[in-house]
């Protein structure tokens, strides 16, 4: 007669857990994220990120052309591949060094001109400026500093800075 009791009372804390479990997942459930309803920059404001956003297109674009112009043999029109002319293997292997730093700044900018380009549609849909974690409005400070950002500073430190 004991051990029933014993299930009996398990049986009840277990159900016991399982519905402040139930409370505390309904707590945690992922908020639907409406932009619509919250405020965002004004037109003003948005019309003045675009303008940085375009302005450090532009500059990427440029440094593009630069980085592009340093890979290409003038005569020919075509990226330079390793000189025969060169006296040395170390002239050639840091001759082959420089292109491939050359290879990976362009790479680089050319990451960071599809940030811009995605901030640039961002401010065209209407969601510039939200943080993609939490969905409150990012400060004009951060944006300004970093226009592509994605997530307020709070968000970002959370995720570890990725």
């Amino acid at each position: 007669m004991a051990q029933k009791k014993v299930v009996k009372k398990s049986k009840a804390k277990t159900a016991v857990r399982s519905s402040a479990l139930k409370s505390k997942v309904d707590k945690k459930k992922p908020k639907v994220k409406v932009l619509a309803s919250k405020k965002g920059f004004s037109k003003k404001e948005l019309e003045h990120f675009k303008a940085i956003i375009l302005e450090k297109r532009k500059e990427i674009l440029e440094e593009l052309e630069s980085l592009k112009s340093t890979m290409m043999d003038v005569t020919t029109g075509q990226y330079e591949i390793e000189n025969s002319t060169y006296s040395s293997h170390m002239e050639q292997g840091t001759d082959a060094m420089e292109r491939e730093k050359t290879f990976l700044f362009a790479s680089r900018e050319g990451k960071f001109l599809n940030y811009l380009e995605d901030a640039l549609k961002r401010i065209e849909k209407g969601t510039y400026g939200f943080c993609t974690e939490c969905g409150n409005l990012m400060e004009k400070e951060r944006l300004e500093a970093v226009p592509h950002a994605h997530q307020c500073i709070d968000c970002k430190t959370k995720l570890g800075g990725k």
